[in-house]
């Protein structure tokens, strides 16, 4: 029997999920555990595999479209199976029939015939409307039937749909022909003619991605919301950098700065318990768990993944998670309680040579802490000129929780943990 594999829910946010891409075709037989396709979510592009077996005989959403959670992702079945059925009652991704009302059985036929709907059946001009949003006629009238998003990246290149061959159902035109669409002599002048046409105010636009959006929707929200405010300071390194590079020395064991800083504000946290609170609108949530966000860049955006706990790991447990946090992410393997629950947030510029910034706050925390890159600087001490490693960090904080008195102790503290490591060991 058919079963049907609905759009999933990746993350608790997650309204609607795109298919970036299909790793099985219509009439492929899959296995429990095969990886279907990858879904890009609100957060991030995830990797979503088969927990049903079958030949796949019908794929709901192309490459490159948008659907809602819940709607129809692929069918599986027997080949051959008849599918209509299924189709047509769960088009909608609901899990129960469509009910018509019926007319009353006590009332006059009369009446009952009065009642009905008169608006039930479409008119021509909505049915060929709806129609040409899916489908177009070649030059020779052959019907054509193309995704929305293949149909606007064809005009913007100025690729006539007709040389395009689809690869999709019945020969679809999806997202996938037009990117890997190599045009002949003759398509090639049509696309040089529509080119030159639009020379004067060329431009590409790319669809903006559910994790672009999410990210979009969340700092907006953030920063025109929360009143930021920021204050910068800088630490000392030497004696860090010391100290990393003993530790490295040791088999088997490889710290960044990152990781050190992690810890530093792991245990500064611990002490200012202020800084590690959310804004809940009626009250303020003082969190008791210590859970650092790093944010990790990958390709579609930015993703935080949590080092939860940090207060009681050490450098070494640290550095292994953010390392394990920042492979999965590049392999689009994290997964929604991997960047879940974060109380604090950590932004590290300083490897493209950044000396300093400011990022906005990452909700539901307080704060955020923006590292800029270590740097040879001369400094004075006792009285002489010297050349020190320096690194500036900026703490974006929200006015609404956290004043400036108490951001400034927070930064003091991290600073002396950094400028004499030994003191996170205690």
């Amino acid at each position: 029997m058919a079963e049907v594999i609905k759009m999933p829910r990746l993350s608790d946010t997650m309204q609607e999920g795109t298919v970036a891409k299909w790793h099985a075709n219509v009439g492929d037989k899959i296995s429990d555990g095969d990886l279907l396709a990858e879904i890009e979510t609100d957060k991030a592009t995830m990797e979503f595999e088969s927990y049903e077996e079958g030949t796949i005989l019908h794929i709901g959403v192309g490459e490159g479209e948008s659907a809602p959670v819940d709607s129809i992702l692929v069918i599986l079945g027997e080949e051959g199976e008849d599918i209509s059925g299924l189709l047509n009652g769960d088009s909608a991704g609901s899990d129960e029939p469509k009910k018509q009302e019926e007319p009353d059985n006590d009332a006059p036929k009369d009446e009952a015939k009065d009642e009905e709907p008169k608006t039930s059946a479409p008119s021509e001009s909505e049915s060929k409307s709806a129609e040409t949003k899916e489908t177009t006629s070649d030059e020779d009238g052959a019907r054509l039937k193309v995704s929305p998003l293949a149909r606007k990246m064809a005009e913007d290149k100025g690729i006539d749909l007709a040389d395009v061959k689809g690869s999709g159902d019945n020969g679809r035109i999806v997202k996938r022909d037009i990117e890997e669409f190599k045009p002949s002599a003759q398509s090639s002048a049509k696309q040089s003619a529509a080119a030159s046409a639009h020379s004067e105010d060329a431009y590409d636009e790319q669809p903006v991605s559910q994790m672009r959006k999410t990210i979009a929707r969340r700092l907006s929200d953030s920063k025109f919301t929360a009143p930021h405010f920021y204050l910068t300071m800088e630490i000392a390194m030497d004696k860090a950098l010391e100290a990393r590079k003993s530790i490295n020395a040791a088999e088997g064991v490889k710290i960044s700065v990152n990781d050190m800083i992690v810890k530093a504000c792991a245990v500064a946290l611990k002490q200012h318990p202020a800084i590690n609170s959310s804004w809940m609108g009626d009250t303020i949530r003082q969190n008791h768990n210590i859970n650092i966000g790093v944010a990790v860049a990958v390709d579609e955006g930015l993703l935080v993944p949590v080092v939860r706990n940090a207060d009681q790991k050490g450098f070494k447990t640290i550095g292994e998670e953010v390392k394990d946090f920042a492979a999965k992410a590049r392999d689009k393997k994290l997964q929604p309680s991997d960047w879940e629950g974060n109380t604090f947030t950590i932004s590290n510029l300083g490897m493209f040579g950044i000396d300093e910034f400011t990022a906005i706050i990452n909700p539901p925390d307080a704060c955020i802490l923006a590292i800029g890159g270590v740097k040879e600087t001369p400094v004075v001490r006792d009285g002489s000129l010297k050349v020190g490693n320096v690194m500036k960090v900026t703490l974006s904080c929200d006015h609404r929780i956290v004043d400036g008195v108490t951001g400034a102790k927070f930064l003091q503290t991290v600073k002396s943990m950094l400028e004499d490591p030994m003191r996170m060991l205690l």
